[in-house]
This record gives C-alpha cells, structure tokens and sequence, in this order.
C-alpha cells in the first residue's frame, strides 16, 4: 500500500515559499546565513515553522546545514554546476523529446516563454523561465522522470542566479528558448532535444569554465546518439 505523504503546515509552507524565492531571485545569496530567530521576526511567525522550512529546503539541496556553522544558503561552483548539468543533460533532452513525439500540448511552455520576454525583473524573467523548461519536460509521459528533473530544478535554478548575477545572458538564451520550441511546435522531436541540449551545454561553460571538460564530454556522447 503506498502511503500518502504528509501535508506541510500552511505557515510552513508559507516560509519555504518565501525562503525558496528570495534564494532562487538572488536576493538571499549562496553562503549567506540564515539564522532562524531573524526569518521568524521578518515573517511574524515562530521559529517552528522556519526550522521546518531550512529542514525542507537543506533536502533539496538550496541550503546547507552544519552544526557549527548554522544555516547558509549553498555555495556553487564548477563541481556543484557540473553535477547538476550532467543530470540535466542525460534527462532534459530525452523527455523532451518523448513529449514531442507523444503530442503533448506544448502551450504552457509558450505561455512560459511570452512571460519571460515581457517580465520586467530579473526575478520575474527567472520564474518564466524555469517554468518553460518545467513545461517542455513534463509532460513527456513518464512521471517518475519528471520528479526526477523536478528534483535538479532548484539547484539548476540557484546555478543559473549564479551565473546570470556574474554575466547577464538573456538575450541568447531567449533566442535560444524560441528554436526550442519552434522546433518542437513543428514535431522535430530530435531537432528540438539536439537544440535543448546544446543550449544547456553551452550555457554551463560559458558560466563555469572550469566544469567544461566533463560537461562538454558528456554534451559530445549524447549528440552522437541524438
């Protein structure tokens, strides 16, 4: 019998909301202390909540937990981005390309891209984003891989904030975002996992050279067998 998992008390889920957004738009930067009496004070709640909330959020890989040092939101360098990439790589192309070929509607990804050309902020631009490429590979017909990718998601999110606060790349990678679905719009389910792949790649060594030699060889293999 499977269980069914518990809910997380609304005030909870209320701070790990909060918390999560101000991590994922930089303004709580990696290595910045999180110190829960402060949170509490900010969110008029007590510090149950917020303790839960930091549990949750150090599961998903946004915030460390250490006994000496306290709560601080993860640091990311070239090791942290290339393991995440390397995931996204071996997963994000190929569910998008099954949901291409199953004939999903692609229309929140649409939705997803318009938000992000008229966002206004990069905090805005940043949630369409992450939401446009939620929207090309969930709905590829397999559940368990979009939990999967699901699971990367925030950290992928905390690398780009990274990168994106360094050497803002909007442009290119609307550009980018556009082919994308263009070619998935049009049913060229390998043209547009090629196209992802690529763009997940590139994106990665541009940000942390240092990651580019494990990244790019994996980029490499999966174009051979695209």
């Amino acid at each position: 019998m499977t269980s069914v998992p518990t809910p997380i008390p609304s005030r909870t889920q209320y701070v790990l909301d909060a918390i999560k957004h101000r991590i994922l738009t930089g303004q709580l930067t990696p290595g910045q202390a999180l110190v829960e009496t402060e949170l509490a004070a900010q969110f008029g709640v007590s510090k149950t909540p917020v303790r839960e909330a930091l549990k949750t959020l150090a599961g998903t890989g946004l915030v460390v937990m250490n006994q000496y040092k306290g709560v601080t939101v993860r640091m990311v360098d070239a090791d942290m981005a290339r393991e995440v990439y390397d995931v996204r790589l071996l997963l994000e192309p190929e569910a998008l390309r099954r949901a291409v070929r199953r004939g999903a509607s692609l229309d929140a990804a649409r939705t997803a891209l318009t938000r992000a050309d008229d966002a206004t902020d990069t905090a805005e631009r940043s949630l369409a984003n992450r939401e446009f490429h939620r929207a090309l590979y969930l709905p590829c017909g397999n559940p368990l891989l979009g939990r999967m990718l699901d699971e990367v998601r925030d950290q992928a999110a905390l690398v780009s904030a990274v990168a994106w606060a360094a050497s803002p790349s909007w442009e290119r990678e609307a550009g980018e975002h556009r082919e994308i679905l263009r070619l998935a719009l049009a049913g060229d389910a390998d043209g547009a996992a090629r196209a992802l792949h690529a763009h997940i790649a590139s994106f990665v060594e541009r940000a942390f050279p240092q990651a580019t030699g494990q990244v790019t060889d994996q980029a490499a293999n999966q174009e051979g067998t695209a």
